[in-house]
């Protein structure tokens, strides 16, 4: 059997607008000047606490510990209010039915949170398609490789069967520590020059790209 492990934002969804709105919430609500979009962005994917610690290195740990239950309780509230928009890449909803009718077993690795992971995967009526979920909940953060370790042992599946498939450095960072084949997404948040030296084998440009590397 074949394993593919996807990450989230940036890879299965463009949920960007959601992230730089509930960090520059977070940061207002803690009377710090919001962070350059452009910053984090290039930060989506680590778990909460590791981007804070780049966005605000000059804030003390009970700050960025505010900061990330700031963000926390932003992101939750707007999911409450219906105003979440966390639209699936064009393509992708397709891919993973054929990968799982093909019998692959198809997992998440992603910096979100349980909840907010069960949410996406909800509303999109993806749930089922996954064998198994790992967020920062429990785990460190990407690029350590507990997340992917965590999928080859509930699946079973052995590592030289699996790859991780996502849109940052990260990611690949991940896989490698893992011992996994690492693929890249272009549609994301890191381009393909760092994917490639983070240790991609290769760069999928479009999702069709990506099923003939898969299959």
């Amino acid at each position: 059997m074949k394993l593919a492990i996807f990450d989230c934002d940036g890879t299965l969804v463009d949920g960007q607008a959601d992230v730089l709105w509930a960090m520059a919430h977070a940061f207002e609500q803690a009377g710090l000047p919001a962070p350059d979009p452009g910053r984090v962005r290039r930060l989506v994917g680590l778990s909460l606490p590791v981007a804070m610690r780049e966005l605000a290195p000059d804030e003390g740990e009970e700050t960025r510990r505010a900061l990330t239950a700031n963000y926390k309780a932003a992101f939750r509230a707007r999911r409450e209010q219906g105003l979440l928009d966390e639209p699936l890449y064009d393509g992708i909803a397709a891919l993973l039915t054929r990968l799982h009718r093909d019998g692959w077993s198809l997992a998440v690795a992603t910096g979100k949170s349980d909840r907010g992971l069960a949410a996406c995967l909800a509303g999109h009526g993806l749930t089922d398609l996954f064998a198994s979920l790992q967020t920062a909940d429990r785990h460190p953060s990407k690029p350590h490789p507990a997340m992917i370790e965590a999928v080859l042992f509930e699946t079973g599946i052995a590592a030289e069967n699996a790859v991780m498939i996502g849109d940052t450095s990260f990611d690949m960072q991940m896989a490698a520590a893992a011992r996994i084949e690492a693929i890249g997404v272009a549609w994301g948040y890191h381009d393909e020059p760092e994917l490639r030296g983070a240790g991609a084998s290769h760069v999928a440009q479009t999702v069709a790209e990506l099923e003939g590397l898969l299959t």
